[in-house]
């Protein structure tokens, strides 16, 4: 599957410190990229296809919010006592890209 986002961008749009000094800091890479990997096999399973290469801006920022709200919410979580797995407008972003099968 190709991929979508690199840690560094998530890191960006999370506002995490990346680092210029050696070695890299790579305090959560790991758990970054598994939220990664699971946002893009969400949204390649919402859009019944593998996600495109190069992935459509739409896409690439699904996949930065899912990634970042699960990052950021590791457990099940209510908002305002509405309980959301899925952050409000990642499946409007998806939607465009969704294959219909007739």
């Amino acid at each position: 599957m190709p991929i979508a986002i690199t840690v560094p961008e998530l890191k960006a749009y999370l506002n995490l410190p990346i680092s210029l000094d050696e070695p890299p800091l790579d305090t959560d890479d790991t758990l970054l990229s598994l939220k990664i990997d699971a946002a893009e096999a969400y949204c390649a399973s919402f859009i019944g296809t593998p996600i495109p290469d190069p992935a459509p801006a739409a896409i690439k920022q699904a996949v930065l919010m899912l990634a970042a709200y699960w990052y950021e919410m590791r457990e099940a979580a209510t908002v305002g006592g509405n309980p959301y797995s899925v952050p409000f407008g990642v499946h409007d972003l998806l939607q465009a890209h969704h294959v219909w099968v007739v």
